[in-house]
């Protein structure tokens, strides 16, 4: 073995006989100064050993497993910390505080409803290849997002009330759920941010459609301000550069952590992985209620987009104006057949 563990094993030995020794025979009291020098020399010695240690000393085992010579992992617990004391609770606060808010939200506001009812005719927003991609993301975003609030913060609210046994199966099955739904998001992640980019560029005029709030407020000075929007507008242009950005870091420090035997990280970067996969979640899981809200309750005629791939003509030139005029004006107007 190596001279570490060599030592190692010997200290202990030492210490144990050392032990042995004062429990069954006092120590002379003539000779109180060689006691204390022994003792510093062994702590001194174990200082040594435990600064070479974290400072990177490798050992010598016939395993073959990633790190085998590696005999302590030495990190700052304070990042252990962060993931299990502010990280968790960051995720549950992101998926129900987000719900809780746009519920109370609605209850006061309402939602946006068309101010002249839905005219009947249907125009082409999305093609059959943009919604499967669209839905290629979005089950495995939200089936990535149950399973990861359990495996990070399940402890908290279902762990106390239920069996240690089921709290077992539900921690096992979410994490093979979590392992195989990551894929599949990856692709659609991919394919959207390629595929969607183009529609998603900054305008000037978003800026306006932020200081009315995007038409949604149904009181004051806001009420009835319907701002210009191109094909996405700047609420939907930011939830996508939110999810393209921290789509990337998510992916990237999931495969870190989902195939560990390919990439071979370091220990350090793997803990690092964790941590920015943690932080990446919650950001998409506030955007992502907000995106869902928007899409389901808050717009009406919204979510026929992502269902057809038509939107109702009153929609568009509510919420998308500048689109609809350009549609119309270059001939690409395409009205779906009764």
């Amino acid at each position: 073995m190596n001279k570490w563990f060599k030592q190692l094993g010997l200290a202990a030995a030492l210490l144990f006989s050392t032990v042995s020794f004062a429990a069954e025979t006092p120590a002379p009291a003539a000779q109180p100064e060689a006691v204390v020098a022994a003792v510093q020399a062994q702590q001194s010695e174990y200082s040594q050993l435990w600064t070479e240690l974290k400072n990177g000393a490798t050992g010598y085992t016939t395993s073959q497993s990633q790190f085998h010579n590696q005999p302590i992992n030495s990190y700052d617990l304070r990042v252990l910390e962060l993931r299990s004391g502010w990280l968790a609770p960051g995720l549950m606060l992101a998926l129900f505080g987000m719900i809780i808010i746009f519920a109370l939200f609605i209850m006061v506001n309402g939602i946006s409803k068309l101010h002249h009812g839905f005219s009947g005719k249907m125009v082409h927003r999305w093609s059959k290849l943009d919604i499967s991609i669209h839905w290629l993301g979005a089950i495995p975003c939200l089936t990535l997002i149950l399973t990861g609030l359990t495996l990070l913060a399940g402890r908290f609210f279902l762990q106390p009330v239920v069996s240690e046994g089921f709290w077992a199966g539900v921690v096992y099955f979410a994490k093979q759920v979590h392992n195989v739904m990551a894929i599949p998001f990856m692709f659609g992640w991919l394919l959207m941010t390629l595929m969607w980019a183009k529609n998603q560029m900054p305008k000037m005029y978003d800026l306006k459609w932020f200081l009315v709030v995007g038409g949604y407020i149904n009181f004051g000075p806001f009420k009835g301000k319907h701002p210009d929007s191109g094909f996405a507008n700047a609420g939907e242009k930011m939830w996508f550069w939110t999810f393209a950005l921290f789509g990337l870091v998510i992916s990237a420090s999931g495969m870190l952590l989902l195939f560990p035997n390919l990439f071979e990280p370091s220990r350090t970067l793997s803990l690092i992985s964790l941590i920015l996969h943690a932080v990446s979640a919650i950001i998409i899981c506030a955007f992502s209620i907000v995106h869902i809200f928007m899409a389901t309750v808050m717009s009406e005629g919204g979510m026929e987009c992502m269902v057809s791939g038509y939107c109702d003509e009153n929609w568009a030139t509510q919420h998308h104006n500048l689109w609809f005029d350009e549609i119309k004006a270059n001939g690409t107007l395409k009205y779906r057949e009764s």
